[in-house]
């Protein structure tokens, strides 16, 4: 399938690439420090892919803090649109395909309905907007990408809702968890499957993708799970947002129809509460 080079490799996500691609066998995927693949140098950017003679590029670098993002506008902008604008240009120059992870964020979320592709975009926070106008920069310079937009990702490996409520639940009898805020947990692991089943396939059908484990839960049912998946014994409680107040607004429903990425590769896509089975069994694992 030509080689592959994972962009932001020691986030949650490149590592969760790296542990698939050595579970399939993938051999041809490399796996570049931050100090030889920074977004935000263009140069450098076109040396490693010229090194590497890339066919694919996998892009999971981007700047996640959302109520951060507020009152950091310019990293964010930089990283989420200038970044992902940079990476675009490198791609075409060299011939690349770029594979791009954006969010459920770019969504205001205001209306309970499957979300599409074709569904209008209105983003309620910075991290929302610049991933939005990075989505746009990439497609407005570069044809041959395929951006994948994810939701609540979580997995055995960097920091995330689920390995913060095992932390949470085992030092306290009784935490608080948002209950007015639906969408849908994705497993990184889940997620770097479907993005090697794309490449893999090499169907050219490029464009805008949403993918997420399958199904709908709220943060609240989401942590109570993680808790009875655990075995962990602590008392939680539904509260709306309004009672933890954030410097970033979140959707209220920002659940996806992944209707197209399922049709088009003939994606199997796992019900969310059973991949998080299978997460918390490789966090206990890992101890």
């Amino acid at each position: 399938m030509g080689k592959i080079v994972v962009i932001g490799a020691g986030g949650q996500l490149g590592q969760c690439l790296r542990t698939v691609a050595a579970e399939l066998n993938i051999g041809n995927v490399v796996f570049p420090g931050e100090g030889e693949a920074n977004i935000l140098n263009v140069e450098q950017l076109n040396g490693l892919l010229g090194k590497e003679e890339a066919k694919y590029v996998i892009n999971c670098a981007a700047y996640t803090a959302v109520d951060q993002a507020e009152d950091d506008k310019a990293k964010a902008r930089a990283i989420n649109e200038t970044g992902a604008a940079n990476l675009a240009e490198a791609c075409k120059a060299h011939g690349a395909t770029l594979v791009h992870i954006s969010t459920d964020f770019v969504f205001r979320g205001n209306e309970v309905k499957l979300l599409t592709e074709e569904d209008v975009a209105e983003p309620i926070n910075v991290y929302g907007e610049t991933k939005l106008d990075g989505e746009q920069a990439i497609s407005s310079v570069l044809k041959e990408h395929y951006i994948l937009r994810t939701s609540w990702l979580y997995s055995e490996f960097g920091n995330n809702f689920a390995k913060t409520m095992l932390k949470l639940g085992a030092e306290r009898d009784e935490l608080n968890i948002i209950a007015d805020q639906v969408g849908t947990p994705t497993y990184g692991i889940d997620l770097a499957n479907t993005i090697f089943e794309v490449i893999a396939k090499d169907e050219q059908k490029y464009g805008l993708y949403h993918y997420s484990n399958d199904g709908v839960t709220s943060w609240y049912d989401f942590a109570k799970a993680i808790f009875e998946l655990s075995g962990t014994q602590v008392k939680v409680n539904p509260i709306p947002g309004a009672s933890y107040p954030t410097r970033a607004k979140r959707p209220s429903f920002s659940v996806m129809d992944k209707t197209k990425i399922k049709e088009t590769f003939e994606v199997e896509i796992p019900y969310w509460r059973d991949s998080l089975a299978v997460c918390i069994g490789k966090i206990k694992e890992q101890g």
